[in-house]
């Protein structure tokens, strides 16, 4: 309410002395305390009866700690000097402050009882209002209305401008500038509890119960009211299970063609035909996706390669599906013009804030060659899998084709607690060395490995002379019983190293 609709009320006569009368009145307060500034929070209309006034100088005092706390007025009671005194008048004007008389028959119970009556009326008006606005976004959403619509509809409903956001940090609707999505995505991530209000400011809403890596926010401009926000959420939700009843069909699909691919007993017209009805042409080139998603040592949570398929298709921005198999998810990627290490790039990219984000949670991804046609299915699962299997041993990421026709995928394929044995036995001794005589001799080890046996080249990469190299292989030799002058032995180290 305004200070206008206060005076207009008859039967309580107030008086204005000083200040404007479009100034809103959001509470009462009562008091003739001299300072009464931390009762304050700015909008009141403060009513006192001047007991705080034992000379002309307080009034300048007491009005200065209203105008800093925000008030909307200040009335002063008529029943101790029987006017107000020109001193208050005088401060007010020069603090800018709305001042009204309230005549001594008037009780100070009066008129709060008619502020907190207006105000509970405009509150009521209000909530109204509200619930007809929620009332019609929930019956649009429940009639069909997609994300974009909702978004649109939140603005222009409830004058609050909403975007949703994937945790790869994809704009799935609405407006947010890029730098702020990947930061909100982030925040989405790490958040103890949702929802949170963020730099922005922004309120980050989850918006159903899927795992964080493959979840969806609500993002909402400034400092939304909880109840709203998980009641726009659950639409947003709603309209996410209507988009995966879709996809489930084409996960399938998916799934019967790489099953019959891998089983190779199906002919190639019939799986040209399952190929194009997963979009993608017999001469196209496309890439195979293997993905899981696992904390390591946990008893429980979901299925690897089901949050796997949900994570990789959140990543390419929900162009493909992804069939989840008993040994990861595995996703078909047209390529167009790209290539599969430009795939596998861009995963890389994306999966690092992501996995950033989740600690202790493995995200590994393997990324086929280049395929055309339906028969090379088959192989391209296969290399996704190795590839993938590569990125669980190093504890997660993206590996591409190229990176495992070396000696890193034989051991990508032994068991841990094989390659924990290999490596420990041969590097036990030296690790303890060096733990009790800081002598640097793995790392003398891996440089020296490194320059092909270059004694020179190794104690310039080291900043050492060339004499210490010596002295420190001689050492590692002495500790290892191995002879790094013949190459079985230098391979044995080697792999070590890189098993450790």
């Amino acid at each position: 309410m305004l200070i206008r609709d206060l005076l207009a009320m008859g039967d309580l006569r107030l008086i204005p002395l000083a200040g404007e009368t479009d100034v809103e009145i959001t509470g009462v307060l009562v008091t003739d305390l001299p300072d009464p500034g931390r009762y304050l929070s700015g909008g009141e209309l403060v009513l006192t009866g001047l007991m705080w006034r034992q000379d002309p100088a307080d009034s300048d005092r007491f009005v200065g700690v209203l105008a800093r706390a925000g008030v909307a007025a200040l009335a002063v009671g008529d029943a101790v000097y029987g006017h107000v005194p020109q001193d208050v008048v005088a401060a007010c004007l020069a603090h800018g402050l709305p001042l009204l008389e309230v005549p001594i028959e008037v009780s100070f119970g009066a008129v709060t009882e008619a502020v907190t009556r207006r105000l509970a009326g405009l509150q009521a008006g209000d909530l109204r209002r509200a619930l007809g606005r929620h009332r019609r976004i929930v019956a649009a959403v429940a009639e069909g209305a997609g994300l974009t619509e909702l978004c649109a509809l939140m603005s222009a409903e409830l004058g609050v401008s909403g975007a949703v956001i994937s945790a790869a940090g994809t704009v799935i609707a609405g407006a947010v500038p890029p730098a702020d999505a990947a930061r909100l995505a982030a925040e989405f991530l790490g958040a103890v509890r949702l929802p949170v209000t963020t730099q922005g400011p922004y309120t980050i809403f989850a918006v159903d119960r899927a795992h964080r890596a493959a979840g969806w926010a609500l993002v909402c401009g400034g400092e939304l009211d909880p109840d709203i926000g998980f009641e726009l959420a659950s639409c947003v939700a709603l309209e996410r299970t209507r988009m995966e009843g879709g996809r489930r069909v084409e996960r399938r699909l998916a799934e019967q063609l790489i099953a019959l691919a891998c089983a190779g007993t199906a002919d190639l017209s019939e799986l040209s035909a399952r190929l194009r009805t997963c979009g993608i042409d017999v001469a196209e080139p496309y890439a195979v996706v293997s993905a899981t998603v696992a904390r390591p040592g946990a008893a429980d949570g979901p299925d690897p390669a089901a949050l796997g398929g949900q994570v990789v298709e959140e990543l390419l921005d929900r162009r493909v599906v992804a069939a989840p198999g008993a040994d990861g998810a595995v996703a078909l990627v047209p390529l167009g013009s790209g290539t599969a290490d430009g795939l596998a790039a861009a995963l890389g990219e994306r999966v690092v804030p992501l996995a950033a984000g989740l600690p202790g949670v493995r995200l590994a991804v393997g990324v086929s060659a280049a395929l055309t046609g339906p028969t090379a299915i088959r192989g391209g699962v296969e290399e996704a899998g190795h590839a993938r299997r590569m990125a669980e041993a190093r504890g997660g990421g993206v590996v591409s084709s190229a990176e495992i026709y070396t000696h890193a995928l034989l051991l990508a394929t032994v068991p841990d607690d094989v390659r924990r044995s290999f490596a420990g036995r041969l590097l036990a001794p030296i690790f303890d060395y060096d733990r009790k005589h800081q002598a640097e001799l793995v790392r003398t080890l891996d440089t020296f490995l490194d320059c092909a046996g270059s004694w020179h080249a190794c104690a310039e990469r080291l900043h050492v002379h060339v004499n210490t190299v010596r002295y420190r292989i001689r050492r590692v030799e002495e500790l290892t019983g191995k002879d790094l002058s013949v190459m079985p032995d230098r391979v044995d180290l080697y792999l070590a190293l890189r098993a450790s």
